[in-house]
């Protein structure tokens, strides 16, 4: 009865089975809060920080803890004119687009327990292809990437009112900050492929998928700035949706042939 099945009735059938997975296991409820408490701790200490003196003991050279973080906004995306010495700071760093590595790590442990277990072997046989398998991921990882970025934003503006920050739209508007926020959602069709390309190689090893994830997601983090910056408009959106699309189609076909080309053990 399940080779009648048409390939829309499998892949939705596999869908909600990732998304129902993913909601109720308690470590994915454990990434949303850490996407939620990094920003309030990043802010808070940040700002708490700011004007504390630190003594080289060598040199005896004082040196002075200054602002990193001048305004809320800071954290989700580069403020346009501001210009940092350091392209590496922790301005620059610490902000939203830790989430993409976080969505790196889901991804890995999600799909290693699907070959740990067995899970994917027995679903293979039984009742989707590799192919519904793999939109499937990429969907699910979809949603709850971009919530994991909701989520951080929401703890952005929890952070900036509890140490103080300003919420002052200087050079930008709120219209920006929204294209802004919906680019990064859709900025995860780019990234969640990779991962699930890094996660079928990788299959039960989870380290060595994370490790794979990590490092080739390493090799675009320096792009999310350029592509959804804080005056972000509908041409960001579209920029971001665009290369969803090319990198879920490409690095879909590849997991596909992936895991139709090696053992499912």
């Amino acid at each position: 009865m399940n080779s009648k099945l048409t390939f829309k009735n499998r892949l939705l059938s596999m869908l909600k089975m990732d998304i129902r997975r993913i909601f109720t296991m308690p470590i994915y409820y454990i990434f949303l809060g850490i996407s939620l408490v990094m920003p309030i701790l990043i802010l808070v200490m940040t700002t708490l920080m700011v004007g504390m003196e630190s003594v080289d003991r060598v040199t005896g050279e004082v040196t002075i803890m200054e602002e990193i973080f001048t305004n809320t906004f800071q954290i989700i995306g580069s403020v346009p004119g501001y210009v940092s010495e350091n392209p590496m700071d922790l301005a620059s760093m610490c902000n939203i687009n830790m989430i993409y590595m976080l969505i790196a790590v889901v991804v890995s442990i999600f799909i290693s327990e699907d070959f740990r277990s067995g899970y994917s072997k027995h679903l293979f046989t039984t009742r989707a292809k590799k192919l519904e398998y793999v939109i499937s991921k990429t969907i699910t990882a979809f949603i709850y990437g971009a919530l994991l970025l909701l989520v951080f934003f929401v703890g952005a503006l929890i952070g900036g009112g509890a140490s103080g920050l300003p919420f002052t739209l200087d050079g930008f508007s709120i219209y920006n900050i929204v294209m802004c926020i919906i680019s990064k959602c859709l900025l995860v069709l780019v990234f969640s492929p990779i991962f699930i390309t890094m996660a079928v190689i990788g299959k039960e090893k989870a380290w060595l998928s994370i490790l794979l994830s990590l490092g080739v997601g390493m090799l675009l983090y320096m792009m999310i700035p350029s592509i959804t910056p804080l005056n972000s408009t509908v041409i960001n959106l579209f920029l971001a949706l665009a290369g969803g699309i090319i990198f879920s189609i490409g690095m879909g076909a590849i997991s596909n042939v992936i895991l139709k080309k090696t053992s499912l053990v």
